[in-house]
């Protein structure tokens, strides 16, 4: 069962690949100094303009010292410019979510990172948490080796999107298993150690989770508030059922490749 609240519960050895100082570790992306910011938050973006602006204006209340890392796979609707008019410094990757989340931390030169999706808003209690364990971090070993992530939710008032987040929450309590649009935030240190992102076209992040293994992550208080238009337009069920069936046959070790092809038989 995951711990909810900060990074301060249990004590885990200290990944040995970097030491806890900020700098860099040979290959482990671009360069740490004292200077760096303290937080890279990478956002991966495709056609992301209608939602982007939401994410990036929730950000804001990180304050200072936060560095904006925007991939973005190809977009044809103005994301670049968004995310740029926002503060973000927008890296070109290839398509997908697994190689431009890895070509994000690539580029990232802050201590910690935070993974958020285009459509997904922090709310306020989130940035709360977010700015608190920031400020603790230098006193808190904790940090260097835990991983956090928030509650998932939906903008949607339907019963339907109720019974998602109570899955959502069920298997994250009892799988340990959140995804990507519940946030992630961990040390630079934690995420070189654990190999990182890989550029998968899909499930890169139940990837990285399981090798982040369930005591290193913590539930924390705030919640990541998620854009339930795929939803209400594929439909709640149908979605679902495509996810979790997407989920078993990766659990089963049927390749990626098959199972993109059932992922794209749907609407995106």
């Amino acid at each position: 069962m995951q711990s909810r609240g900060t990074f301060h519960q249990g004590s885990l050895q200290t990944p040995s690949e970097c030491d806890l100082i900020p700098t860099r570790c040979h290959g482990q992306g671009s360069p740490v100094s004292l200077s760096s910011p303290t937080l890279s938050v990478i956002i991966p973006t495709l056609n992301a303009a209608a939602v982007l602006p939401v994410t990036l204006a929730a950000l804001a209340g990180l304050g200072e010292n936060v560095e904006l890392v925007v991939t973005d796979g190809g977009s044809g609707d103005g994301t670049a410019a968004i995310a740029q008019a926002g503060g973000a410094r927008v890296i070109a990757a290839p398509r997908g979510r697994g190689p431009q989340l890895a070509a994000g931390a690539e580029a990232a030169t802050g201590r910690f990172f935070l993974f958020v999706h285009a459509d997904t808003r922090l709310d306020d209690q989130a940035i709360r948490t977010i700015r608190a364990f920031l400020a603790n971090a230098p006193r808190n070993p904790n940090s260097e080796i835990r991983a956090g992530y928030f509650l998932f939710a939906l903008d949607d008032e339907a019963p339907a999107a109720r019974r998602l987040e109570r899955w959502v929450r069920w298997r994250c309590r009892w799988l340990a298993l959140p995804y990507g649009d519940q946030g992630l935030l961990l040390s630079r240190t934690l995420y070189h150690a654990i190999g990182g992102f890989r550029p998968l076209p899909l499930m890169e992040d139940v990837d990285l989770i399981r090798r982040l293994g369930r005591a290193r992550l913590v539930a924390l208080d705030g919640k990541a508030m998620t854009s339930a238009e795929r939803f209400r337009r594929t439909g709640y069920l149908r979605r679902s059922l495509r996810n979790l069936t997407c989920l078993a046959l990766y659990g089963l070790g049927v390749p990626i490749e098959r199972i993109l092809r059932l992922y794209d038989t749907g609407e995106p």
